[in-house]
């Protein structure tokens, strides 16, 4: 019985059929420090991402407990008496009150509806913009400034109450319930 050793591929390189070169002897260290390099570097990187992250995953319960000592001020108040006495020396007498005095904060006034508004959208009156007679200064730019009051938000032109164009200054009186739209206008002020 005989044994046959397989052939030997002949080396590859770039010009081989399979496009791979051997390893030749210097090039195989410096490839291994290289690729050393790189993983070591991707691995700091991600250390310190990591690191970060982990660091600021509490800022909520810090950010509350600031919260609550702004909120609840403590102020102490010390108050020291003398006593005196009469002929000769006399101890004297120290006396030390603490008093410990809680801030109440201050009742929130719920917001309303507005009595200014920007010259540009649609608003419920009574809901969005106080009723009232509001100004306004006229158009934003040079195509002039559009009002409308209407009965609902449907803008059907049934539903108009009253409309303008404006190319100066201007005045609209609006009731609850109403609907107003402003295209391209200044803001709008309640006078009245």
């Amino acid at each position: 019985m005989t044994f046959q050793q397989p052939p030997v591929p002949p080396a590859q390189g770039p010009g081989t059929p399979y496009g791979f070169s051997a390893p030749t002897g210097p090039a195989g260290p410096a490839h291994r420090r290289r690729r050393w390099l790189k993983y070591g570097a991707v691995a700091l990187v991600s250390l310190v991402v990591g690191a970060g992250v982990g660091s600021g995953g509490d800022s909520a319960g810090t950010g509350e407990a600031v919260a609550d000592a702004k909120a609840a001020p403590r102020p102490t108040v010390t108050v020291t008496r003398t006593a005196e006495a009469g002929a000769g020396p006399a101890p004297t007498v120290t006396e030390t009150v603490t008093e410990t005095v809680t801030a109440k904060p201050k009742k929130t006034v719920e917001p309303g509806p507005a009595t200014s508004f920007s010259g540009e959208g649609e608003y419920l009156v009574g809901d969005d913009i106080e009723p009232g007679t509001y100004k306004t200064a006229g158009p934003e730019g040079e195509f002039g400034c559009y009002w409308e009051r209407a009965e609902d938000a449907s803008g059907e032109f049934g539903s108009i109450i009253a409309n303008n164009n404006l190319n100066g200054p201007g005045r609209v009186t609006l009731n609850s319930g109403e609907y107003f739209k402003t295209n391209r206008c200044e803001e709008w002020k309640r006078v009245g």
